[in-house]
């Protein structure tokens, strides 16, 4: 066997596995002494797939992870072209599962999603989530997705309506998909049926211009087409009375579309898209009534600080206070800041706050909004607030707008910055600020590194909330709601000999309720316990000892 240089430890790494198989498989024609490889049958193992294809796999992402062609494949194998067809039913496979997709331009060639880079580079392995038995709202979050990537990657619009069609045969039980269905229409006309009620539905976007489908044609000259036969009313959504041109001012713009008030009633009444009926339900919204009463337990000083704000956000006091406010000259906005350690209840916080003021929260993710392709991340923050505008306007109550574990766009700002990278983040947070400065509505950031905060920032909250880790009396009160069978002395020994946030004394309630279920009552309850609060953290004062063990 080649000398692979690496540890037996780190061979478990996928990344490491693809070196060993790039290594091994140049020039050997896949033999099958390539495929009795133990390095390469792990890889296979650990992808759920055949050692050939953790072969090709490996190949593809070498070679690519775009464009990889049959060819290269042929070369490294050192096969003919010819032989290389051999594994077309292999590399078919991998698109089934979503490890990889065809490249439609010459369809001889694969890629590579970003999602199972994504993973793999974390030592993961891709799993594509359930496609089947979704309700509507999955449904138009994974729509969400397909469009983001036709947008945002070199995915091709014939490889987004593949993934629709496949979406659509999964959920024959959906009303939307029974009624699109019905319409048969050709391909590109489905395709862009679907992307106007998506924009609708995701985006609350129903003035949709020519740019927000030009990327469902390859060709120019066909997508130039397609926008006449819309600005003139002829194509066949407009004939359907699916699509209409927007009246602004009372004259009609031929540049500007939108669904039909008859199309949305008909395609899109599950999500109550007319106002004048009523209130619309935004897909990946969250809404008050999905949230589950959790027993929150705060310091007195947090405790005073939550229930103030929980009083701000009861709609008679919080349009009260907006009304004021905009008397005297400031903007109305409510801008919170919750920070402090991980597991110390900021984000269930803002869950609880919510559902007692019976608003809903649209949660941003973070992540998701800082695009590689240039200039995307600015436009994925004000395509954010401007949704959120929207919300605000047309929401009986206003949401909140939470930026979840916002550290990574709060912080301080490069100055002097020189790459691209630290220019999009600059432009980002300056978009934020200013959007927090004409700040209409709640806005909610949590953050576990408050020392980094941008001083800019820090200035825009106008409230600021710390959450410390909870003290002995508060530590007692989690492991008796956690752990209500425990003796008043094991609560104190334990609340004293652990200085666990609540998150980690949930884990350990957690393990010890797997356990009943598995194996029933343990004979000591604080022994079990002690197990596992030793294997969540390193405890403090190792030398006391509760009397009852």
């Amino acid at each position: 066997m080649a000398n692979t240089n690496k540890t037996e430890g780190s061979i478990n790494n996928l990344l490491d596995c693809m070196e060993i198989a790039i290594k091994l498989s140049k020039n050997s024609g896949m033999s099958t002494e390539l495929l009795k490889n133990a390095y390469i049958m792990r890889l296979a193992f650990r992808m759920k797939v055949t050692v050939k294809q953790a072969v090709l796999f490996s190949l593809c992402m070498h070679y690519g992870p775009l464009n990889t062609l049959l060819s290269e494949i042929a070369d490294h194998l050192g096969i003919s072209k010819v032989s290389v067809l051999r594994y077309s039913d292999d590399l078919d496979t991998l698109v089934k599962r979503k490890l990889l997709r065809y490249n439609d331009s010459d369809g001889m060639s694969y890629d590579v999603p970003l999602a199972v880079i994504n993973e793999v580079k974390h030592n993961k392995v891709f799993s594509p989530p359930p496609s089947k038995g979704l309700d509507v709202f999955e449904l138009f979050n994974r729509l969400r997705s397909f469009f983001y990537d036709l947008e945002n990657s070199p995915v091709t619009a014939e490889t987004v309506s593949q993934e629709v069609k496949e979406l659509f045969d999964d959920n024959p039980q959906l009303e939307f998909v029974k009624k699109v269905r019905k319409l048969k229409l050709i391909e590109t006309d489905f395709l862009m049926f679907i992307l106007f009620c998506h924009l609708c539905v995701n985006n609350d976007d129903n003035c949709i211009v020519p740019g927000d489908f030009e990327d469902l044609f390859e060709n120019r000259s066909h997508f130039n087409r397609i926008r006449r036969v819309m600005m003139n009313g002829s194509h066949p959504l407009f004939t359907l009375h699916l699509v209409e041109h927007v009246c602004e001012g009372g004259q009609v713009n031929p540049g500007h579309f939108k669904l039909t008030d008859a199309a949305k009633d008909e395609f899109l009444s599950e999500f109550n898209m007319n106002m004048n009926k009523v209130e619309e339900k935004v897909a990946g919204m969250i809404y008050p009534d999905t949230l589950k009463v959790k027993p929150m337990f705060y310091t007195a000083s947090l405790e005073r600080q939550v229930e103030e704000l929980t009083s701000f956000l009861d709609n008679e006091e919080y349009l009260k206070i907006c009304g004021r406010m905009k008397e005297k000259g400031f903007h109305s906005g409510l801008t919170c800041l919750f920070y402090g350690p991980p597991g110390t209840g900021k984000t269930e916080t803002v869950y609880q706050v919510a559902r007692k003021t019976g608003r809903g929260i649209l949660m941003v993710d973070v992540p998701q909004i800082k695009s590689k392709w240039v200039g995307d991340s600015e436009k994925n923050v004000k395509a954010i607030f401007m949704q959120y505008r929207r919300l605000v306007e047309k929401m009986k109550l206003a949401p909140v707008l939470l930026f979840n574990e916002a550290d990574a766009i709060i912080g301080s700002r490069k100055m002097g910055a020189e790459s691209a990278v630290d220019k999009m983040e600059n432009a980002i947070q300056n978009i934020i600020l200013q959007e927090m400065e004409n700040m209409e509505g709640i806005l909610i950031a949590t953050t576990n590194l408050e020392g980094n905060l941008d001083p800019a920032f820090e200035r825009r909250f106008l409230y600021k909330v710390q959450f410390e880790r909870p003290d002995v009396c508060v530590r007692k009160h989690i492991w008796h709601a956690m752990v209500p069978q425990l003796a008043p002395a094991d609560l104190t020994c334990l609340a004293q000999e652990y200085t666990f946030s609540g998150a980690q004394i949930e884990n350990v309630a957690r393990k010890l309720t797997v356990f009943e279920i598995l194996h029933g009552q343990p004979d000591n309850y604080v022994s079990m316990l002690r197990t596992y609060c030793n294997e969540e953290g390193l405890k403090k004062n190792v030398n006391r000892r509760c009397g009852f063990v």
